[in-house]
């Protein structure tokens, strides 16, 4: 596109020639014109119309403040309901946390009561000298999502230690480590000794406690019972099995009040204390054996030395 000037004043004509860039920019330069002289003038009605009190722009004044409100109050509301969820969530998994903490509290000996779960902990301190700072919604909401993970891991934790708490409370409760008789005191150990009917040197498979006849024998640990019968050299025997290969054998018992099959706890009483069978008087005959072999008794049993 070509435009031609022709002035008296002109030596000669000019010619302009403008291309498509030229003509764009220019629109584009127009537009801008435009839009800026509308805004400008917009903002000028709507800057002095109240004080120039005309009704028509003061109801678009008060119909845009409103729906500013409600665009307001309809983001508020909905972040507000995001972060009610996450407190649901975060409240139902402090529950966990806390039934978590009883359970192995318990495990662990302790009493519930005693650690205070349910009583938020003390905080406190002097009011610090730096300039204290509000907390954004993003930052809030940060913390939030941390706080979630945090709990999230803490919870995870707490389970595999009340498995691990589980598991050694089951090992425990099978392991021979009851005293089978209260209030005896054992009266040969395990291991080599002089035999009290031949005089030699015999090894001795278990350990001898002193009681009463009659004194109530209880299981060592809990189990199934495996033997419950007489025995030329043991009198009234009971095996217990344990697991692990783990055997608890009672003898020269008085009377047996289990039969094979019956499952026993640890601590119940099996049989009473008597001195059938090869002994010179009343007293048990525990042994501890392990995959046929025996074992001295004291490694199990909570015994001095």
């Amino acid at each position: 596109m070509n435009i031609i000037l022709v002035s008296e004043k002109l030596p000669k004509a000019w010619t302009i020639t403008l291309g498509w860039p030229h003509l764009a920019g220019s629109v584009v330069l127009m537009l801008t014109l435009v839009l800026t002289l509308a805004g400008a003038l917009n903002y000028g009605i709507l800057r002095f119309a109240a004080e120039l009190n005309i009704p028509y722009v003061k109801d678009m004044l008060v119909s845009i403040h409103q729906q500013q409100q409600e665009k307001n109050q309809s983001y508020l509301q909905d972040n507000l309901n995001a972060m009610a969820v996450r407190l649901g969530q975060m409240q139902a998994q402090l529950l966990r946390l806390d039934t978590l903490g009883e359970r192995l509290a318990r495990l662990a000996g302790f009493k519930p009561q005693d650690l205070m779960f349910n009583e938020v902990p003390g905080r406190g301190g002097a009011i610090s000298s730096v300039p204290s700072q509000n907390l954004s919604l993003g930052d809030f909401t940060s913390q939030i999502d941390l706080l979630t993970r945090q709990l999230e891991d803490r919870g995870d934790k707490l389970g595999l230690l009340e498995s691990m708490f589980t598991l050694e409370s089951a090992r425990k409760k099978l392991t021979p480590t009851k005293l089978p008789v209260e209030g005896g005191w054992y009266s040969s150990n395990y291991g080599w000794r002089i035999d009290p009917f031949t005089g030699q040197r015999a090894f001795h498979e278990g350990i001898d406690f002193m009681a009463e006849e009659g004194t109530p024998i209880h299981a060592a640990a809990a189990g199934v019972v495996v033997y419950s019968g007489f025995h030329p050299q043991y009198g009234n025997m009971i095996e217990v099995d344990h697991g692990n290969d783990l055997i608890s054998r009672y003898a020269h018992a008085a009377r047996r009040l289990v039969k094979v099959g019956d499952v026993v706890l640890r601590g119940s009483r099996i049989a009473d204390v008597g001195r059938t069978g090869r002994a010179t008087g009343a007293h048990l005959h525990f042994e501890v054996r392990q995959r046929g072999a025996a074992r001295n008794p004291a490694q199990f049993l909570q015994l001095p030395g």
